[in-house]
């Protein structure tokens, strides 16, 4: 059983969620899909432009509609929804960005819970997925896409709200800028420059300095997406080239660029052996 819910959600940051660091029972399998090569030293590797802010269902002339949510936390449910331009029509046509026409990220309001998700297009512009949350609560569903029709290659960001009905649990600690999931150690910056392109290194280990068999994640070496712990200001962002060995582990670098000051929640993907590992952190940008 699911309920409609729409509204808005995290707000977008300047280039492209959130939940208990884990890996996934089984390798993804990306069959029938051309996995990108990574970007070369040098280059940009993150979303410039952004159509909206992911604070609300319209933005640019699109509109997050429909959007169908499980009920209960702790099992597996059906979430749908669709894109409409602004003829009220579904949007069936899309570019496809880091080996997926759309991402879809789904994060409770106090950033405890995170899915990263690739929902299937049908054929009357209605996306879909599975989707199992851990606990009750106010969630936020935003996606990110590039639409055929967008000339400019601008990426657009929208997002809703949805409720998981029942009783939080307690929020926890937060995470520091060096944490892990038991298996993945990742160490970040404990501050950024607002306002500023910027690069920065984060470190990947076994937490004992030792170098992980890191492998491509959507085509690039890790994924990083992050929330203002405040107002749910957005980033998602790409390491630039392949790892360095270092004698700390393997380092990647970013090139990214935080507009507004704020505490960030950053969640990183890596593969690491075959397994996608989130590991969340905590950035202070000033």
């Amino acid at each position: 059983m699911s309920r409609t819910w729409s509204g808005r959600a995290v707000a977008a940051l300047a280039v492209l969620v959130l939940g208990v660091a884990g890996c996934s029972g089984e390798p993804e399998v990306e069959e029938g899909r051309q996995v990108l090569s990574p970007a070369e030293a040098g280059q940009q590797h993150t979303h410039t432009t952004l159509v909206g802010d992911g604070t609300t269902a319209d933005a640019g002339g699109y509109r997050l509609a429909e959007l169908q949510f499980p009920d209960v936390s702790r099992e597996p449910g059906d979430l749908t929804f669709r894109i409409l331009d602004s003829r009220g029509d579904a949007v069936t046509d899309y570019v496809e960005e880091q080996t997926k026409l759309l991402h879809l990220y789904v994060v409770r309001d106090d950033l405890t819970d995170f899915r990263h998700l690739h929902p299937v297009l049908g054929d009357d512009g209605t996306w879909s997925a599975r989707v199992d949350v851990a606990d009750p609560g106010e969630y936020r569903v935003v996606a990110e896409f590039l639409p055929a029709a967008q000339e400019d290659g601008s990426h657009v960001v929208l997002g809703a709200r949805a409720l998981v009905e029942g009783t939080p649990p307690p929020t926890g600690q937060a995470p520091a800028s060096t944490a892990s999931d038991g298996v993945v150690t990742i160490a970040g910056p404990e501050t950024l420059p607002a306002g500023v392109d910027s690069q920065f290194v984060m470190t990947v280990s076994d937490g004992a300095s030792g170098v992980l068999n890191l492998g491509t994640y959507l085509g690039s070496y890790a994924h990083l997406t992050g929330f203002d712990v405040e107002t749910g200001a957005f980033v998602h962002a790409h390491p630039i080239g392949a790892p360095t060995t270092t004698d700390a582990g393997s380092e990647l670098t970013f090139h990214t660029s935080f507009d507004l000051p704020g505490t960030y929640r950053l969640f990183v993907q890596v593969r690491a052996d075959g397994f996608v590992h989130t590991v969340p952190l905590t950035t202070i940008v000033g």
